[in-house]
C-alpha cells in the first residue's frame, strides 16, 4: 500500500481549513498532519511534522504567506508549497512562485482544484488556477516584477522597511495592526509614516494607495465595496 502524503495547511480561518481538510481527507492518498492560523505556528509545525506539502493562504495575521513561503523553503527544501488565496492579482501570484511556491488556487476553486494542485505539485510540476500558462509561471519566476515594474525614483528613495510600511498602508491596514504584524511599536509605525509622506510628497491615505495602486503595488480591487 502506498504511503499517504502528509499535508500541513496553514490558514486563519477556522472553518475554512476545516473546509480544506475535508477536501484533502477524501482523498485516501493525502493525509492532513497539522493546522496552523499563523504564519509563526505554521513554521513551527512545518519544523515539528516535516510535511511533504503544505498549503498556505497569503493573508495571515503574522507574517504573510509570501514570507511563510520564503522561509519554509530556506528552511525545509524538500517541503512543496501550494498557495491557496482569495488574490488572483498576477504580482501576488508571482511574488508566490518567485519566493517558491509551486502551486497557487484561488479559494473560490478550491473545492474543484484543490486536490489537481496538489498532485501537480507533489509530482514537481507547477500548477496555477487560472489561463496563466506553464511557460509564462517559468517567466515570472525568472523576472524580478517588482523592481522591473517600479522604477519612481521616490520610492526607491524609501528603506524596505517603509516600503513594507507603506504597503500595508495603503492596503488599509491600521497603524496598531502594521505594529502587530511587524512587532514594532504603534509611534514607530507612525514616524515611517510621516518618513513616508515627506519623501513620496504625498499628504493623504487615499493619495497614498493611489501612489501605490499606479505602482502595482496592491490590488485596487480589494478597496471596492
Amino acid at each position: 500500500m502506498t504511503e499517504k502524503k502528509n499535508i500541513l495547511i496553514i490558514d486563519d480561518h477556522p472553518l475554512f481549513r476545516e473546509g480544506l481538510k475535508s477536501i484533502v481527507e477524501r482523498d485516501s492518498r493525502f493525509k492532513v498532519v497539522g493546522e496552523a492560523g499563523t504564519g509563526k505556528q505554521g513554521l513551527r509545525m512545518a519544523e515539528q511534522l516535516k510535511p511533504d506539502l503544505a498549503v498556505v493562504d497569503i493573508s495571515l495575521p503574522d507574517l504573510n504567506g509570501i514570507q511563510v513561503t520564503t522561509e519554509m523553503q530556506s528552511r525545509f527544501p524538500k517541503t512543496k508549497i501550494m498557495i491557496v488565496s482569495m488574490h488572483s492579482k498576477i504580482d501576488y501570484i508571482a511574488e508566490g512562485f518567485q519566493a517558491g511556491a509551486t502551486g497557487y488556487v484561488a479559494k473560490d476553486s478550491a473545492s474543484d482544484r484543490l486536490i489537481q494542485g496538489i498532485e501537480s505539485v507533489l509530482k514537481g510540476e507547477f500548477f496555477l488556477d487560472s489561463s496563466v500558462s506553464h511557460q509564462v509561471v517559468e517567466k515570472l519566476m525568472k523576472f524580478p516584477v517588482k523592481e522591473a515594474k517600479i522604477t519612481d525614483a521616490d520610492y526607491g528613495s524609501l528603506t524596505p522597511r517603509e516600503q513594507e510600511v507603506m504597503r500595508l498602508l495603503a492596503e488599509g491596514s491600521s497603524p496598531k495592526d502594521i505594529a502587530d504584524k511587524l512587532c514594532i511599536s504603534p509611534k514607530t509605525v507612525e514616524n515611517h509614516r510621516a518618513n513616508i509622506m515627506k519623501k513620496l510628497d504625498i499628504h493623504s491615505t487615499m493619495e497614498l494607495v493611489r501612489y501605490a495602486a499606479r505602482l502595482g503595488l496592491i490590488d485596487v480591487d480589494l478597496w471596492k465595496e
